[in-house]
């Protein structure tokens, strides 16, 4: 599991710490995350702010399904 500096980041610092943008952007958008949210969601280009405990265990579940379906009987 991945460990982050603090518990809530914003999308600027995980891209600045190395995760690409389309990964986050992928988590945003995913329907069933709840650590994802933008700091204000009526402005259209607000800033996206990440739980980043929940950031981490989203990414490991990705995981874990791209090996299973890597999987071959």
């Amino acid at each position: 599991m991945i460990k982050f500096p603090k518990p809530f980041m914003r999308a600027s610092e995980l891209i600045e710490m190395g995760i690409p943008s389309e990964l986050i952007t992928r988590a945003y958008g995913d329907r069933n995350q709840k650590f994802a949210m933008k700091i204000n969601p009526a402005k259209r280009n607000s800033p996206l702010l990440l739980d980043t405990a929940g950031f981490a265990e989203w990414l490991t579940r990705q995981i874990d399904a791209q090996v299973k379906g890597m999987e071959r009987t």
